[in-house]
């Protein structure tokens, strides 16, 4: 399993190369911009590695540097990368769908033809964590009775937020009545052990340390609800966006048998117009180092060739699709960009 010094050893090479939050002006001969999401999350950590390794490899033989930023999470960097603020940002599969065909909260923005796909990461996990008070079967179904007590959909904006509320309206609950808040993950986490909310969905991969931090810290007060095959298929609506996955025991505090939860996908994205050679390389170095990577971030261990290319809602870069085909891995047409 991952360790925690190997995360802040990873955060500490980040600070080092000057990795924080957008607003760092690309000059001709700087990095590329690794847009991510909140530091509580996955995104970050596992977009540090990634910057990393980047600038370890590839910067002194090639003159390709990356840098890792904070942001809003999915949405935000679909805009980032619009407005070339970033060239590279980690997103949900359906914010990506959403960027592609000018739908759901992107529907007045256009298709963002600019997007490209580098590879398919780890699945997001929903952590539905709620006051053990309010448990009846230990399943999602509990979420009825938040009615009034307050419930973080993640920060304002972000494709947790959008992810969620879509998820709820498939499922019909009224989350409306919920007094819902918009939070990052760590500020969810304080407020849950202040008691001003009573529930959260950290929407996260696997052994994220602010589910961690809650149960640690409320220990039988806080459940994490399961979810089942029938209420997760209610939850996607017949979209194709939730799949599920078992949180092993031991996984997280007082979670002493396996836990089945709804997984949303994540892809790593790329600009259209960052040169071929550029992202072939950084696409083999990713997959050279994956034992690295996973030892970063237990939700890092997810990425593998055999899975890299299934389900990526737009086209791959050409720089990846090279890569690709050297490897041995066979592309599906629709997955292969117009070059």
């Amino acid at each position: 399993m991952p360790s925690q010094i190997s995360r802040r050893a990873v955060l500490a090479l980040g600070f080092v190369f000057g990795f924080g939050t957008p607003g760092s002006a690309q000059e001709e001969s700087g990095p590329y911009i690794l847009a991510t999401a909140e530091e509580g999350g996955t995104y970050y950590p596992v977009g540090v590695a990634l910057a990393v390794l980047t600038q370890i490899r590839l910067q002194g033989s090639l003159g390709i540097s990356m840098e890792a930023v904070t942001s809003g999470g999915s949405l935000e960097n679909i805009r980032m990368m619009r407005d070339d603020e970033a060239q590279f940002g980690i997103l949900q599969v359906l914010a990506g769908q959403w960027a592609r065909d000018a739908d759901g909260p992107l529907s007045e923005e256009g298709p963002q033809e600019n997007l490209r796909a580098i590879t398919m990461l780890w699945p997001d996990l929903a952590h539905f964590l709620i006051r053990s008070d309010l448990v009846d079967t230990g399943t999602i179904d509990d979420l009825a009775n938040l009615a009034g007590l307050g419930f973080s959909m993640g920060p304002l904006g972000s494709g947790t937020e959008y992810s969620n509320a879509e998820m709820f309206r498939n499922y019909g609950f009224d989350y409306e009545s919920w007094q819902p808040v918009f939070q990052s993950f760590d500020v969810s986490a304080q407020a849950l052990l202040d008691g001003s909310i009573a529930g959260v969905n950290i929407g996260s991969g696997i052994g994220v340390a602010s589910v961690t931090h809650i149960l640690t810290q409320m220990g039988d007060g806080m459940t994490l609800l399961s979810v089942t095959d029938d209420q997760a298929a209610q939850l996607d609506g017949g979209q194709g966006f939730v799949g599920t996955t078992i949180i092993p025991p031991g996984t997280y505090p007082g979670v002493d048998a396996p836990l089945q939860t709804v997984t949303m996908p994540n892809f790593l994205a790329v600009n259209a117009d960052v040169p071929e050679e550029e992202v072939y390389q950084i696409t083999r170095t990713m997959f050279e180092n994956l034992a690295y990577l996973c030892d970063v971030h237990q939700a890092a261990c997810a990425l593998s060739l055999d899975s890299a290319v299934t389900g990526l809602p737009v086209p791959l870069h050409p720089g990846a699709e090279r890569y690709f085909r050297e490897a041995g891995i066979a592309l599906p047409v629709t997955e292969v960009a117009n070059q």
